[in-house]
């Protein structure tokens, strides 16, 4: 299969966005931020989808994105760090996009995400062990889903965008 679309898969401050627009601008390819998507689409912020309707309500809102977005051809997706608990959603993904998981240890995400107020999941007290369980739980998904895994502990989103081009084979 020739694939024409990059989906950028993994935990909240693996880099799915900054790595996004990096890949997409040396490609030429649009770079679309599937959550941003959805809060255009809803008119809210994901933090207010969450507590105001809940975490299934975003997953369908998510899966409905994903069924149109997914249309297009020649873009760098930066999915939403949950995308791979609905296996209908990474199906789509998958059947249209080369998708790779950008790893990182659940220390680097902690550090990453320490002073972030816009992530429902984690806006807890004990947040280094809730990232460290979810990390672990959604690991296996990832791996599982992702025809490529590029390990993103580095500080250097260049370097990794590099690594990810060199692995797709593509000539910069």
């Amino acid at each position: 299969m020739d694939y024409e679309n990059i989906s950028l898969i993994g935990f909240m401050g693996s880099g799915k966005s900054t790595i996004g627009r990096i890949l997409a601008g040396k490609m030429g390819f649009l770079f679309i931020d599937m959550d941003k998507i959805i809060e255009l689409d809803k008119g809210m912020e994901i933090k207010d989808i969450f507590k105001e309707y809940g975490e299934d309500y975003f997953r369908d809102l998510e899966s409905k994105v994903i069924k149109k977005i997914y249309k297009n051809k020649n873009c760098i997706f930066a999915c939403g760090g949950g995308v791979v608990e609905r296996k209908k959603n990474v199906d789509i993904i998958r059947r249209n996009s080369r998708v790779i998981y950008l790893n990182v240890s659940p220390e680097n995400s902690s550090r990453r995400l320490k002073d972030a107020k816009d992530r429902p999941l984690i806006d807890v007290k004990n947040r280094e062990e809730i990232i460290r369980k979810m990390v672990k739980r959604r690991d296996i998904l990832y791996r599982k889903y992702a025809h490529i895994v590029i390990d993103n502990n580095r500080e250097d989103p260049y370097k990794t965008s590099k690594e990810i081009l060199a692995r797709l084979k593509y000539l910069i």
